[in-house]
């Protein structure tokens, strides 16, 4: 049985323990204040939900996918009142509605390349106009293997997933990095 977690199942309590509960914070409590309170915002990979507190602490509705029942378990003990799907961000239905916004921290790169371009084209078919999109990637092509699961990672580059990004219809800014190293693509759907 493939996991569709991509190793974050197995590894789920050590990933709960390590993974580091201030980086990235920053970057989505910013980007949160884009939206109005009340704007519903779909987070794929929410994993326990270090990044989603600061999307509840700004009053948006969120609607949150992990393939990992233990990390979603997890998730749900802090936050019951969000929606919440257990699936692969490849294969959720985005609870078959549109978003003001779509947020994937440190979850693009753990996917296969086509699995990759599927979300992508999900999260655009699944934003409304003037959607906004933030996602982590390095900046550039790459693979690795990732510390924790052991699985192999990569990264298009950013010419790729701006590529991508213009050709399903958004509009790319120029990324920003966080104080944990890690890249972050903004994009609005035009």
């Amino acid at each position: 049985m493939t996991d569709m977690a991509n190793g974050y199942e197995e590894h789920a309590a050590d990933f709960m323990r390590r993974r580091h509960p201030h980086i990235g914070h920053k970057m989505a409590r910013e980007w949160a204040r884009e939206f109005a309170p009340g704007a519903t915002v779909l987070d794929l990979g929410c994993g326990d939900g270090v990044i989603s507190e600061a999307l509840v602490e700004a009053g948006l509705a969120l609607y949150a996918v992990d393939a990992s029942p233990t990390l979603l378990r997890a998730f749900c003990e802090r936050f019951p009142t969000v929606q919440t799907e257990c699936a692969a961000a490849e294969e959720s239905s985005y609870f078959d509605r549109t978003f003001d916004g779509a947020i994937a921290v440190g979850l693009i790169f753990l996917l296969p390349e086509d699995a990759q371009r599927i979300v992508l084209s999900k999260v655009a078919n699944a934003l409304k106009r003037g959607g906004r999109f933030l996602f982590t990637a390095p900046r550039q092509a790459c693979s690795w293997v990732d510390e924790l699961t052991k699985e192999e990672s990569q990264s298009l580059g950013a010419e790729v997933y701006e590529g991508l990004l213009r050709g399903l219809g958004f509009e790319v800014s120029h990324g920003r990095v966080d104080e944990g190293e890690n890249h972050y693509f903004f994009a609005v759907k035009r």
